[in-house]
C-alpha cells in the first residue's frame, strides 16, 4: 500500500554504520542518491574494536579499525553522504515508501533500504572481557594473528570455527591452547585431525574461563578457569584470548518481514538482492562465510549499485500495483531470486 510519507522521500537510506554501510553510503553518494545512513548503536561495526588492521589492501603500514571507519566516514561525506547517528528501531516494509522509524522517535521514508547491520560475536560475559577487548582479546584470528607472533594464546569454543581460527593462529603463535567446556568437539572430524596432528596445538578439557586478566601494560596475561566436572578453580598464563563460541546477526528489525536463514541471516541472491524488491543488503547479516572487511566493502559496493540500478528502473517504468504491498509486485528483471531456503514459520 501506499505510504503517508508526509513530504520528503529518501531515494536510499543505509542502515549501519561498519564497513558495508560506509561502502554503500560512498556509491550511492557517487551515484548522486543523496543518501541517508544511520549509525546504529554499534557504531563502526566489528572491526571498530580491532586494535589493528593489516590486511585490508592499499595500508601496507596497517591501520586501527576505528581510524579506518572514519576515513570511510570522511571519504563518503565527502561525496555528499549524509549520516545520523540514531539506532534504528523499526523497519516497515509492507507498503512503498518504505517506512524507517528510530528510537529518538523519528520516522524516515525512502525508495530503497541497504541493510547493513552486521553480526555481533557472542562474548563470554566474564569480568575483563570487554576492557580487555583489542589489548589481547579478539574475535578474529585472521585480523589479528599476525600480532601473536611467538606469543601463547589460547581459543575459546569447541566447533569449526573454533578449529578453523586456531589452525590459522599457530602460523604466528608458539602454543594454542584449546578451551572447551566439555571433553570432546563439536567440529568436523577432518578439522579435529588436523588440530590433533598439529604440534602447536593443545586442549584443555572440561574447562570454561570465569575471568580475564591483564598486567600492568594493559594487555592480557592470564586468565582464570573453572573445570566443569569438578568446578576446581584454576588459571592460565597467555598472551591472548581469541572467542570462537558463534555470531549473532544483528536481524532484530527483520523477523517476520525479511527471509532468513536458519541461522538467521538475511537471505539473498548474487546481487544481494532480498525477498522483497527495493531492498538490498551487505555485509555480514547476509554474509555468513568469509566475514572480512575487504568482502564486506565489496558486497556494500554490490548493494548501492543494485539500489542505482532498481530505483532506475522504478522511476523510469513503475511497478505495476505499486500501491499495493512490495511483498505482492510482481516478478520484474530487479526482482531477487533466493539462493538459500527460508526458515519456516
Amino acid at each position: 500500500m501506499a505510504a503517508q510519507t508526509n513530504g520528503h522521500v529518501e531515494n536510499t537510506i543505509i542502515i549501519g554504520s561498519g564497513p558495508a554501510g560506509w561502502t554503500a553510503g560512498l556509491y550511492t553518494a557517487r551515484g548522486n542518491l543523496n543518501p541517508l545512513l544511520i549509525t546504529g548503536n554499534d557504531y563502526g561495526g566489528q572491526v571498530s574494536v580491532t586494535y589493528e588492521v593489516e590486511n585490508y589492501p592499499g595500508f601496507p603500514e596497517g591501520l586501527s579499525g576505528p581510524e579506518l571507519v572514519d576515513r570511510m566516514k570522511i571519504q563518503a561525506e565527502k561525496f555528499g553522504l549524509r549520516v545520523e547517528y540514531d539506532h534504528v528501531s523499526e523497519i516497515v516494509v509492507d507498503q512503498h515508501p518504505f517506512e524507517v522509524r528510530t528510537v529518538n522517535g523519528k520516522s524516515y521514508f525512502a525508495k530503497s533500504l541497504i541493510l547493513c547491520t552486521g553480526a555481533s560475536p557472542r562474548y563470554l560475559g566474564v569480568p575483563g572481557e570487554k576492557e580487555l577487548t583489542g589489548k589481547g582479546v579478539s574475535y578474529c584470528a585472521t585480523c589479528d594473528g599476525f600480532f601473536f607472533r611467538g606469543k601463547d594464546v589460547l581459543v575459546v569454543g569447541g566447533g569449526d570455527s573454533a578449529l578453523e581460527e586456531g589452525l590459522f593462529l599457530t602460523k604466528f603463535a608458539s602454543r594454542v591452547r584449546i578451551v572447551h567446556r566439555r571433553d570432546e568437539l563439536r567440529a568436523s572430524k577432518i578439522l579435529q585431525q588436523r588440530a590433533r596432528d598439529n604440534e602447536k596445538i593443545e586442549f584443555v578439557w572440561n574447562s570454561v574461563i570465569t575471568e580475564i586478566h591483564g598486567g600492568e601494560d594493559g594487555k592480557v596475561n592470564r586468565v582464570s578457569t573453572q573445570d566443569t566436572v569438578t568446578e576446581a578453580a584454576g588459571e592460565l598464563q597467555t598472551d591472548g584470548v581469541f572467542v570462537f563460541i558463534g555470531h549473532v546477526p544483528n536481524n532484530s528489525l527483520y523477523g517476520g518481514k525479511l527471509d532468513l536463514d536458519e541461522d538467521g541471516h538475511l537471505i539473498v541472491d548474487s546481487r544481494t538482492r532480498t525477498n522483497i524488491p527495493g531492498i538490498f543488503a551487505a555485509g555480514e547479516i547476509m554474509d555468513k562465510v568469509f566475514k572480512q572487511v575487504a568482502t564486506s566493502v565489496g558486497q556494500g559496493t554490490a548493494a548501492a549499485i543494485q539500489a542505482e540500478k532498481w530505483l532506475a528502473d522504478y522511476e523510469a517504468e513503475g511497478y505495476e500495483g505499486a500501491d499495493h504491498d512490495p511483498r505482492e509486485w510482481p516478478a520484474r528483471a530487479y526482482n531477487p531470486m533466493p539462493v538459500r531456503e527460508p526458515v519456516a514459520a
